[in-house]
């Protein structure tokens, strides 16, 4: 009778578990909200702009059990347990950053997510190869597990990941473990979207094609439908640069699309050569590679960015590159500053905002309706201030653009909980 007791109570655990990770178990919270129970948080009186519902108009949110409850002109006070006032500041779905490097104490250039919250406003960052898979799993279990912000992660190809930065991880080829990084990347599927490879030739020398071969391999071997986050700038050759663009799959990511970094010798080999763009980008891009922007330190250049998007290779996705170094250079490469050089090179604020919100999300593809604002979305929410007036910028190779505008941080919300006030009693991470 005990066992057949036990049976009973396993198997009902195990419905449960079936049940929540098909999804079934928020939906029915969803469904079960009735007139008179309260949301968790109300965002209040903002200019709520989601992209991926054509949305630009004054709305309120309501949050409940880290999820979207409603999008509505009015949702009273009284029918929240907390309310964040967004009266005069533009509400987004939460913010993400494509390629961060947040893995501190483990990548030599990695700082806290939480840490850049303030500074970016962002509720999910994707850690850009940090980890290899010798080291993958001190940041699943010390940095993700710990943190608010939303974690995700491309596994580098090196096994060392970006440890031995400022040491170049691929001159040594054997760092580039196909079987190793393809088993790093289907036990970790949940939050693993693929393999980083590094193609510049101050970190592969002269290997050519064949780390980006490997990251393609493990990628492949792993059969979880794994994307290439490609890193370019400073390749080796002129003719290299092609063969990367015309190795890359629809769906692998190409990231510091626009930098302008010369390679060894002092010529440039990125996607704009001469003033044009080659015919291997323009042919990339139409096939469905991505095209990250990745600002950093040294791989956002106005010279290649302005005439690469004239010529038909606008970005597909904004992201920062912040790291520790990139993050005390004059570019500035926060996501919100670095989205506001794209403002005021001719892109429209909804643009801009899909860049950083719905396009990212489609290359995470892990969470259903993550970067929007529609109901049963993830409770991630950025506020943000649209300041008007003259601003100059300056991208990673002393170029200077004037600008009329530039969107600051104000306040996140990462699963329904906002990052500083309001508080909530007890304090919870989610």
């Amino acid at each position: 009778m005990a066992q057949a007791s036990r049976r009973k109570f396993v198997s009902g655990i195990a419905a449960v578990s079936a049940c929540a990770g098909a999804g079934f178990i928020g939906r029915a919270v969803h469904a079960a909200m009735g007139p008179n129970d309260k949301f968790d948080l109300v965002i209040k009186g903002g200019e709520v702009l989601d992209p991926s519902q054509k949305l630009r108009a004054r709305r309120d949110i309501g949050i409940r059990f880290g999820l979207v409850e409603a999008l509505e002109p009015d949702i009273p006070a009284e029918r929240a347990l907390r309310v964040l006032d967004a009266r005069g500041k533009l509400v987004t779905p939460g913010l993400i950053d494509l390629h961060a490097h947040v893995f501190p104490y483990g990548s030599a250039i990695g700082i806290p997510a939480d840490e850049l919250v303030p500074y970016q406003a962002t509720a999910t960052v994707v850690s850009a190869g940090d980890a290899g898979a010798n080291n993958f799993a001190a940041f699943r279990r010390h940095i993700a597990a710990q943190t608010r912000t939303r974690m995700y992660a491309f596994v580098h190809i090196a096994n060392i990941g970006l440890a031995g930065f400022p040491v170049p991880e691929l001159f040594n080829i054997d760092y580039a473990d196909v079987p190793v990084a393809a088993k790093a990347l289907a036990e970790n599927a949940d939050m693993v979207l693929g393999i980083k490879v590094r193609m510049s030739e101050n970190v592969i020398a002269r290997h050519g094609l064949e780390p980006l071969k490997r990251a393609i391999a493990a990628c492949e071997a792993a059969g979880t439908r794994g994307k290439v986050m490609c890193h370019i700038g400073g390749v080796q050759s002129r003719a290299l640069m092609s063969e990367i663009l015309d190795t890359l799959r629809p769906g692998d990511i190409l990231t510091h699309s626009y930098s302008g970094a010369p390679n060894n010798a002092g010529d440039g080999t990125n996607i704009v050569q001469d003033g044009k763009l080659l015919p291997a980008a323009l042919s990339a891009k139409r096939r469905g590679v991505v095209f990250d922007v990745g600002h950093g330190g040294g791989s956002f250049d106005y010279t290649i960015a302005e005439p690469a998007i004239a010529q038909g290779a606008p970005p597909d996705t904004i992201s920062s590159d912040i790291h520790v170094f990139s993050g005390n250079t004059p570019g500035m490469p926060f996501l919100t500053w670095v989205m506001s050089k794209f403002l005021n090179l001719g892109f429209t604020l909804e643009q801009v905002i899909a860049m950083a919100t719905v396009n990212p999300a489609r290359s995470i593809g892990r969470m259903p309706k993550l970067g929007t604002l529609q109901a049963g979305a993830p409770g991630d929410v950025s506020i943000l201030e649209l300041v008007e007036g003259p601003v100059r910028f300056v991208d990673t190779r002393k170029n200077e653009r004037d600008g009329k505008v530039h969107l600051r941080p104000v306040q996140t919300v990462a699963a329904g909980v906002a990052f500083g006030r309001p508080f909530n009693a007890p304090f919870s991470v989610r």
